[in-house]
């Protein structure tokens, strides 16, 4: 009843009306079940398969308005720009991609009329979470100009490509977002003939899920800004100015985000000491040391004898026994190391790393 109002109001205004169904098998199927529903209106089907002439024939007719409703697959999502077609129904649209589904959604509102696109989906209940994700963003993106913030929304949900090899897929995980960011930021550096002098970044991996809550920061675009600035912060001061804007903007710190900010502030002490890593390892915390690190090792050796929970693994880990903890747990203990390492503030009588 809803797709036959909404073809019928269509037509009352003598619009054109696109119906997207992506499986050749059944389109037919669909097109006589339109036609039964709404007899009055001119149908054309269009689909990869037919003959180049025929296909060409039915694109004509659409397009010259000798057809009111143009029954077809995704083969549409580019390139028409039809000002008389206002309506758009896409069947099955959680089977979409973001980016299609914003695409087809694209082929209407090419003119000064208000422009309509329903998306056709199966019981809201039995959808994958990563579908429900694609068409609440296309709900809520509705605003011109609004393609890049999809754009990133797209990047979070699916994933980045292998931007540092060959291909177009993979996964941004493979190298890290800090990485990635930083790697980023020295190509800018690099292009605009400026200098680049960050020392070493620390890799903190403590199996910790490390984002920003939706229900905290609804915009994908702005939480991805929040990691990336998370993830180049080098100094307490930038953490401290970039918690204070988040309360300013969006109220006060969930846990999420306060062990966000924990992270970010034990990979800066880790970087101030030389330290090049913190990994969770089962029931333990693995610390890579430097060749900078100012250990001194003769009073490591002493600890080492102390404290059973500590030991060394050639030729550069100080392996540390935590058990298993909650993440805010976990992040303090490896924050109580850092504190506890016998450093020497003298470089010249620093033993160097650990053998």
């Amino acid at each position: 009843d809803i797709l036959a109002d909404a073809i019928h109001e269509e037509l009352s205004r003598g619009g054109q009306v696109f119906v997207v169904h992506n499986r050749i098998e059944s389109i037919y199927r669909l097109a006589k079940t339109l036609k039964d529903l709404v007899p009055e209106a001119e149908y054309r089907v269009a689909h990869g398969q037919l003959a180049k002439a025929e296909l060409e024939t039915v694109m004509l007719d659409f397009v010259e308005g000798r057809a009111d409703v143009l029954v077809s697959t995704a083969i549409i999502e580019n390139g028409l720009d039809i000002p008389m077609a206002n309506t758009i129904i896409i069947n099955r649209a959680d089977a979409f991609g973001l980016a299609q589904l914003y695409q087809l959604r694209g082929r209407v509102g090419r003119s000064t009329r208000r422009a309509y696109a329903y998306l056709v989906v199966p019981p809201v209940d039995t959808l994958t979470p990563i579908a429900k994700k694609r068409l609440r963003a296309i709900q809520e993106f509705s605003d011109l100009g609004s393609g890049f913030r999809l754009a990133a929304m797209d990047l979070e949900i699916r994933g980045a490509g292998s931007l540092l090899g060959e291909r177009q897929h993979g996964q941004i995980a493979a190298v890290g977002f800090e990485m990635y960011a930083r790697l980023l930021e020295e190509a800018v550096h690099e292009l605009k003939g400026e200098e680049f002098a960050a020392g070493p970044r620390a890799q903190v991996s403590l199996g910790v899920d490390l984002q920003v809550p939706v229900e905290y920061v609804e915009d994908p675009l702005q939480r991805l800004m929040i990691s990336k600035r998370l993830a180049s912060a080098a100094t307490a001061a930038q953490l401290e100015a970039l918690q204070k804007e988040l309360r300013d903007r969006y109220g006060p710190l969930p846990a999420a985000v306060d062990e966000l900010f924990a992270v970010a502030s034990l990979r800066q002490a880790a970087e101030s000491i030389g330290v090049l890593g913190i990994e969770r390892q089962s029931d333990r915390l693995a610390f890579r040391l430097g060749e900078r690190t100012p250990i001194k090792t003769h009073e490591l050796a002493t600890m080492l004898g102390e404290r059973p929970e500590w030991s060394v693994t050639p030729p550069d880990r100080l392996m540390v026994t935590t058990g298993v903890r909650p993440a805010a747990e976990l992040i303090g203990r490896a924050r109580d190391v850092l504190d506890a390492l016998p450093l020497d503030t003298d470089d010249s009588g620093a033993d160097g790393v650990v053998v």
